[in-house]
């Protein structure tokens, strides 16, 4: 009995987190880092304050978990999404597409509020630096399951991985700045065909 309400206990933790992390997140897409407070985050997690203070002390370290907690869960579904894909489609069409869908989504613009935020903020740009790093590395997670270890050993496959995601973050940020003339997929198209060969040659 003992051992059973324990892990009830543990399960019961875990969906408090998850619903703090979630509204977070759903904060900083609709408000905005600035207007996201704990009190707000609680009211839409349906939780105590002594919970939210119990399993995140602080409005950053709240923040931090809850995109890091974001990210995590996308570069997973990234991984799901791609083992679906037919072996006969083309990977780096795909590989493209499902990391643009990252940066298409609430990841980026959560991210994006993070790092307005930081630039008057110390404590949070520590935050957002730390952010970047796990981010990156989701990524480069990704792109070596997705075509092999090598991939990254060479400077121009390197390159054209990093021109990518800066590529995809001004996509993103001109989506948000100016949606009449918005047309990503266009660009995208012209995008894979010249970094085509690069990725081709680490296949």
């Amino acid at each position: 009995m003992s051992v059973t309400a324990r892990r009830t206990q543990e399960e019961r933790s875990t969906a408090t987190r998850e619903r703090l992390l979630d509204a977070t997140v759903e904060c900083l897409v609709e408000l905005g880092y600035v207007r996201t407070t704990t009190t707000e985050i609680v009211r839409r997690a349906g939780v105590s304050r002594g919970a939210q203070v119990h399993h995140f002390p602080t409005k950053a370290e709240l923040v931090k978990s809850a995109v890091k907690h974001l990210a995590e869960r996308r570069q997973q579904e990234l991984r799901e999404e791609f083992a679906r894909i037919d072996g006969k489609a083309d990977r780096i069409s795909t590989a493209i597409d499902l990391l643009w869908s990252g940066y298409a989504g609430p990841l980026f613009t959560a991210v994006l509020e993070l790092i307005v935020a930081a630039r008057t903020d110390p404590e949070l740009a520590a935050v957002v630096g730390s952010l970047n790093i796990n981010v990156q590395r989701g990524v480069e997670v990704f792109m070596r399951e997705t075509f092999g270890p090598q991939v990254l050993r060479r400077k121009g496959l390197r390159d054209g991985l990093g021109l990518t995601l800066n590529l995809m973050t001004g996509l993103a940020l001109h989506g948000l700045a100016d949606g009449e003339s918005y047309r990503p997929n266009d660009l995208l198209k012209t995008w894979k065909s010249l970094v085509r060969p690069l990725f081709e040659e680490a296949s």
